[in-house]
């Protein structure tokens, strides 16, 4: 009797440990999910990047940026220039740009995809960034030094060294760099204006006809002038008509 009361004490012991343990994993909390991704903390982390943080902002790439990160397969990789990258910009160099120029700007420091320090050793240029214009899409050149790290990116009217990254976790890399990339499409030579066509000056027809209209009383006076030369020669043959006829008439009336 004492053997069955144990067994049965036993049983209702395990059965009470089984039900705890049941109750605990019910209600243990699920893992958070990864929360969402913010570029604009990122950078403010850093301490020196408000000037590429206000520059977002008023373009609105930030929430643009921060949506594709939430919804991309390949991921995101910029350059984020420090402040002093932008003091060394020469002065109106931002504000001598469009609003959409601006847009490209930012855009410019924007890869479409994630890429770590070792892919950038592997990669192939000229690398697409994400803005583009009339003459297509923009790109970047960049190196890797091969006895270092190292990289350095250049637009074809600047270069920057890249200094280190701010964050390397996909689906995000945030390299910061010391220049501010200026895009050749935006910052290159401007090719030279076309020559103005010359003027042609139209002909002077009209002159000659005047010289023509001059050379008509001219011509008129040379003929008054001839008649009035042929005036007198009339005038003399009949009055040596009008002799010879009175010479007549007296010699017939008064032969010899």
């Amino acid at each position: 009797m004492a053997v069955g009361y144990s067994c049965f004490a036993l049983a209702a012991v395990l059965l009470l440990l089984l039900f705890s343990a049941f109750e605990a994993a019910t209600v243990a909390p699920a893992p958070e999910a990864p929360g969402k991704l913010n570029l604009t903390g990122i950078l403010e982390k850093g301490g020196q990047y408000e000037n590429f943080i206000r520059l977002l902002k008023a373009t609105q790439v930030g929430e643009q940026i921060e949506s594709q990160l939430n919804n991309s397969f390949n991921g995101l990789t910029i350059f984020a220039p420090t402040d002093n990258a932008f003091d060394n910009l020469k002065a109106g160099t931002l504000n001598g740009l469009s609003s959409q120029e601006q847009v490209s700007l930012v855009l410019y420091h924007v890869l479409p995809r994630f890429y770590s320090p070792t892919t950038f050793q592997t990669t192939s240029n000229p690398v697409s960034t994400q803005a583009s214009g009339g003459d297509g899409v923009y790109t970047v050149n960049i190196t890797a030094s091969s006895s270092s790290s190292q990289l350095n990116v250049s637009t074809g009217v600047n270069q920057a060294p890249v200094s280190n990254h701010l964050y390397l976790d996909f689906p995000l890399a945030v390299y910061s760099v010391d220049s501010v990339l200026l895009p050749y499409q935006l910052f290159g030579p401007k090719p030279p204006a076309a020559a103005p066509s010359p003027l042609v000056k139209p002909k002077k027809a009209t002159p000659r006809a005047a010289d023509s209209t001059a050379d008509a009383p001219a011509t008129t006076a040379s003929a008054d002038q001839s008649t009035s030369a042929a005036a007198p020669r009339v005038i003399s043959k009949a009055a040596a008509a009008a002799a010879l006829l009175a010479v007549l008439t007296v010699t017939i009336a008064n032969p010899l």
